[in-house]
Formats: structure tokens, sequence, C-alpha cells
């Protein structure tokens, strides 16, 4: 196994290689490439054709970036990546994360997340088995849980066709690993945000909301379940750990999490209090906004990937709601665009993937 404390060895050894990233235009992809850069990558991104653009979160790096087609629903399209990408690693980001839009579309959800973790594995296989391959699994795999905190050997009892789908994803990468021999790892993250999250998931939500209202650009905020437990973190943090899973000797799949537990009602305290505002007068809550099938506690346990990987989370619970606040304040401030209709009432989101 390699040293938990030998990044920087691992850093010089990786500047000649390539990593290839699905799903590199959302929160953790950006998060990824930049990490990957500075340790020397060759980073290249793979996308599906579209005709908007949405690499907003990449125009800081420029052209350090190389961009490749293709797309989980096309098998072919992946093994043409592959061959011109060449990597030495892939991070499977790419998923149809929304769990409320699961419901709305499983089977579309089936085929992104569940069966496009299929059609990459088998692509890598016939390209080339020596590929070293991440698989963002979730938290929200747990779903009615049986222990707290969770970890490794938890027992998966998803409550959304997004967890349903996450579920085989991890467990056919799994399978190739053992029926293959293949370096195929999946990291089990549970909830992580940043300023970069996209503003349907419900920490994002809270955050853009009390920079508006603390702007005077509304007045309310319609939120569901407060008392949802989550076990959020920082995305800069956690694809720290997704790159270290690939530097080990040996392919084990981990849970990262901070292991501390808040509740959304928390999310929405030290929002608004660092903005000098008092939640309980701008927040309401609508029903609506509850899921059919409500998860009320997750809590990881990290044990497994500070003790062989090395991994601690730096930003606390408190620091990252504070940053996000800040920077939903700044953009504002800039351009005070209208409430977008991600953040109108809609289910709220409080799945991790990026």
């Amino acid at each position: 196994m390699v040293s938990p404390h030998a990044e920087g060895v691992a850093t010089l050894q990786s500047m000649t290689r390539t990593a290839l990233i699905t799903g590199i235009t959302g929160q953790d992809g950006s998060y990824l490439a930049e990490l990957l850069l500075d340790k020397g990558y060759r980073v290249v991104g793979m996308t599906r054709r579209s005709s908007t653009d949405t690499r907003e979160r990449l125009t800081h790096l420029g052209d350090r970036i190389e961009i490749v087609q293709g797309d989980l629903l096309d098998q072919a399209s992946l093994v043409a990546a592959l061959r011109v990408a060449q990597p030495a690693e892939v991070y499977n980001l790419a998923a149809q994360s929304f769990v409320p839009t699961s419901w709305n579309q499983p089977v579309l959800t089936g085929e992104f997340t569940a069966l496009g973790v299929t059609r990459m594995l088998e692509s890598i296989r016939q390209v080339d088995p020596a590929i070293r391959f991440y698989q963002a699994s979730s938290s929200e795999m747990f779903g009615n849980i049986t222990e707290s905190p969770q970890n490794e050997g938890t027992r998966f009892r998803p409550r959304s066709p997004y967890g349903v789908a996450k579920v085989y994803g991890h467990f056919v990468t799994v399978n190739y690993r053992e029926s293959y021999g293949m370096y195929a790892v999946s990291g089990i993250c549970f909830n992580h945000e940043s300023p970069r999250r996209g503003l349907e998931f419900v920490t994002r939500k809270i955050t853009d909301g009390a920079a508006r209202i603390s702007l005077g650009l509304r007045q309310q905020l319609q939120l569901g379940n407060l008392e949802a437990h989550r076990d959020w973190g920082f995305a800069g943090d956690f694809v720290r750990a997704m790159w270290l899973m690939l530097q080990q000797d040996e392919p084990q799949d981990y849970v990262i999490a901070t292991g501390e537990m808040h509740t959304v009602r928390e999310v929405c305290e030290v929002a608004f209090s660092h903005l000098g505002l008092d939640y309980s007068d701008h927040v309401v809550i609508d029903e609506s906004l509850i899921r059919p099938a409500e998860i009320d506690r997750l809590l990881g346990n990290p044990g497994k990937a500070k003790r062989q990987l090395g991994w601690e989370p730096e930003v606390s619970f408190e620091e990252l709601i504070r940053m996000m606040v800040d920077a939903d304040v700044e953009r504002l401030r800039v351009n005070p665009e209208p409430v977008p209709t991600a953040v109108l009432p809609l289910p709220h989101n409080l799945s991790r993937t990026g």
C-alpha cells in the first residue's frame, strides 16, 4: 500500500499521467480537474454533445483541459473517447444526480446512473484493462439505514430510483474488479457542497436564498423537511480522497464523509446568522417539497479512509456554509438576476453527486 502521507512522491510520479473525467462540468469534476492539473496530470474531460454551453465551472481553467465527446448512453462513443484520451485513470462522476428527477424519470436515471457505469467499465476492459477506474457511489445507497454511522459494510436499502441506480453502479464496479482483476473502486461519498453546487440542491438553495433576502431581492424561502440529518462536507476535500483511492496498491472501496451530522435547520441557522438575519423570519415550510420517501438520517464513518488513505476533511461545516453564502452575496451584488427556476418551489435535493 502507498504510504498515506506520500502524496508528494505520487505527485512526481503522476506528472505524465492522463486522467479522463466524466461529468467534468459538474461541481466535483471542476474541483477534481483543478487538483489533477496541480499534480501535473494531462486532464481530459468527457462531455455530451449539447447545443448549450455548460462549462461555466471550468472557464477559470482556460485551455488547460482537453475535451472529448462521449455519452454514457452510447458505448461506442465511450470506446472512442478512451482511445483518443489514452488515460491511466478514469473518474466516472457523470450521472443523473437530482433525486426528485429520478422519481419523474426513473428509466432515464437507470440508463445513465446504472447502465452507464457498465458501459464505461466494459469499454475500459476492451480498450485497456490496466486503466484505473473510480466510480462515484453515494450515501443515498444506504437509504433506510440499519446502523449508524454507516461504513463500507453497512447494508444498502435505497429509497429512490437514484439510490437504486447507484447501488447497481456500485456492485457492477465490484463485479468487474473481482471478475476481471481490474483496478476499479467506488467512493461512497456523503453529501459534499461548495459555491459551485447547483441551485437545485438544498444547501445552495438556502445560501442563495439567504443572500437574496439580505440584499432585498426576495422576502421568503420555501423549504421542506428541516429535520433531515446529513453529513455535509466540502467538495474540494472529497476530490482529494477520490485521487488517493486510485494511488493505492490494492483497489478497495471507501466511505468518504466528515463523521459529523447536521440538519437542514442548522444550515439555515448558519447561513442566515452569517448575514445578521434570523432564518425563522424568512423560511416557510412547503409540504410539497418533501420527498415521496424521505431519508431522515445519514452519517458516514470515514475511519477506513483516514487510516489507509491518510485523508482528513479540512473545511468545517460552518466554514463551508459561510463560504457558500459569501460567494452567493458577491455573485448577486454583481449580477442580481431573478430567482432562477431551480430555486423556485420544487422538491429540493439532498443527494451528494455533483
